[in-house]
């Protein structure tokens, strides 16, 4: 892994791999949601010279050029007025690509990047990348939460991140919700989006309650055969509360189980009955308030 410093002289790289269609502006929210942001989506090119490490090219429905002109069109008939980009590649330098398609596209209100922390070049990408307007914080898989909390560099990397005013998204596949609490316990001024939500298995969910600074992403709506877990839906707006639950699609992995649409209007319809200032929350204001995001205008 090359050091921080030297991607400078990958520019042309980054130029090259952005080869792609001009920007277009956000669309117009739809069917009485308001402001819309997507707080997970995937934006990458497997038509790059280098290739991306994700998706697969055995993954047909994933592997294809992704940016936003595609997201928007595959979000109608509805409409999304923001979203937040995740870098799902582990390579260092994707942080600037990704950064630099946002600087294309306003529709990018925020970067959350892709920087493990004990990496030793963690710090110095840490200040580096962080002095983009966009970035907004790091994404890290929950399964390794047991091995970061037991390894002093790699909490020394995340405090640095809690020190910066930064965010932590926590992937999740399996309920590693106990070992989020402890986390947020040893650093409680880092806010801590946990996803793709809910899950099956909501063993130990509830320890995230008493936790003021965890959120919960909520992307995990549908399941392959179509079913809707209202239930654990239910459970996440308990434990949580109308503060700390955000939007999100996953956009385009969304797809490999429902498309986009499906996706959107399984979360409106639930959020029907309710007030019209907890949907606000929902759809916009709590991505906001959590990724401290700017208004598309000021772009």
């Amino acid at each position: 892994m090359p050091d921080v410093d030297t991607l400078t002289t990958r520019r042309a790289f980054v130029a090259a791999a952005l080869a792609a269609p001009a920007a277009v502006a956000p669309a117009i929210a739809a069917e009485g949601a308001g402001e819309v942001i997507d707080v997970a989506t995937h934006f990458y090119d497997t038509a790059r010279p280098q290739g991306v490490p994700w998706p697969s090219p055995t993954e047909p429905v994933l592997y294809k050029p992704s940016y936003p002109e595609r997201y928007l069109a595959d979000v109608k008939p509805y409409a999304v007025t923001g979203v937040v980009a995740i870098e799902a590649s582990p390579w260092l330098e994707d942080n600037l690509w990704l950064l630099s398609v946002a600087d294309r596209y306003p529709l990018i209100r925020g970067v959350v990047g892709n920087i493990a922390p004990g990496h030793p070049d963690f710090r110095a990408a840490l200040e580096r990348f962080s002095k983009h307007p966009l970035w907004r914080g790091i994404r890290i898989n929950g399964a390794g939460l047991g091995k970061t909390l037991g390894d002093a560099r790699m909490m020394g990397d995340l405090r640095m991140l809690m020190e910066k005013n930064l965010s932590l998204d926590v992937l999740v596949g399996a309920p590693v919700y106990e070992d989020v609490a402890k986390l947020s316990a040893a650093l409680p001024e880092l806010r801590i989006i946990v996803g793709h939500l809910p899950l099956d298995d909501a063993t130990g969910l509830r320890s995230l309650g008493a936790r003021p600074r965890v959120y919960a992403k909520v992307s995990g709506v549908v399941r392959k055969d179509g079913h809707v877990p209202t239930e654990r839906l239910d459970e996440l707006w308990d434990v949580f509360g109308p503060d700390r639950v955000l939007y999100a699609s996953n956009w385009p992995a969304c797809d490999m189980i429902a498309r986009y649409p499906v996706v959107y209007k399984t979360v409106l319809d639930y959020l029907a009955g309710r007030p019209e200032e907890v949907r606000a929350k929902y759809f916009a204001g709590n991505a906001q308030a959590v990724y401290r995001l700017t208004t598309s205008t000021s772009r």
